[in-house]
């Protein structure tokens, strides 16, 4: 069963005001907003046992491979596993980039709730320079060259 895509970016001028969350990762490491600032910023919400999730892992992470020494940066919120399953879940699907443990405070998905409603998981986040929701993926990313797309006009913004 495959998911329905629902992609929309946003043009500068309609953006919301800068996103600011934070939190631990699955490796016990603090991280916040503020880290990434200045560049682009993928946030992929996810869980464990969310088959699409499963799915879209791999795309994913050729996506941050991609990017790697470009301002890019990815980070997970995992909203329903403790750091065990979701360090497992990195193992088995080979995704490097971090993850925040969000599911004991909800604090990263209450963050983006006034400008980006998750609904429903996978969604997939791109934050402009100044951590403002850039393009919006809800639902299983279909190809990695969408979120490439999306990251690429985004990068050009701060040309």
């Amino acid at each position: 069963m495959s998911v329905d895509l629902t992609m929309t970016e946003f043009p500068v001028a309609e953006r919301g005001e800068p996103v600011d969350f934070g939190g631990v990762t699955e490796n016990g490491a603090q991280f916040s907003s503020d880290d990434t600032r200045g560049g682009v910023t993928v946030v992929n919400f996810w869980y464990a046992a969310c088959g699409p999730c499963r799915v879209e892992a791999k795309d994913l992470e050729a996506v941050w491979q991609e990017y790697e020494g470009q301002d890019v940066e990815f980070i997970g919120v995992n909203i329903y596993d403790q750091a065990d399953t979701a360090k497992a879940f990195a193992e088995q699907y080979g995704v490097t980039y971090p993850s925040l443990i969000d599911v004991n405070t909800g604090e990263a998905k209450l963050a983006f709730a006034r400008v980006a409603p998750t609904l429903a998981p996978p969604t997939t986040l791109v934050l402009d320079a100044e951590g403002r929701v850039a393009a919006r993926i809800l639902g299983q990313l279909q190809s990695p060259s969408i979120l490439s797309s999306m990251i690429d006009t985004v990068l050009k913004e701060s040309e």
